[in-house]
C-alpha cells in the first residue's frame, strides 16, 4: 500500500508556474463542467432546454422551407 501512496504522491514545493496553471485550470473546468452537467440534467429545466433543441437545425429549415409544426 505505501508503493501507491508513493505513486500519487506530489512534491508541491518542486511544481513551477506552469504546473500550477495547468492543476488550476483542470480544475476549475472540472467544475464548471460538473454545474453544466447539473443545470442540463436538472428535471425542472427540461421544458426551457427542450423548446430550444432545434436552434442550431432553423438555419437550415428556413432555407429549405420546412416547418416543423410550430416547434
Amino acid at each position: 500500500m505505501s508503493s501507491l501512496k508513493e505513486y500519487f504522491s506530489t512534491d508541491w514545493g518542486a511544481m513551477t508556474v506552469t504546473d500550477w496553471v495547468g492543476t488550476i485550470l483542470t480544475v476549475v473546468i472540472f467544475l464548471l463542467m460538473v454545474g453544466l452537467y447539473v443545470y442540463a440534467l436538472r428535471p425542472k429545466n427540461r421544458e426551457k432546454l427542450e423548446s430550444k433543441r432545434f436552434i442550431p437545425l432553423d438555419e437550415d429549415r428556413i432555407e429549405s422551407g420546412e416547418d416543423n409544426g410550430g416547434k
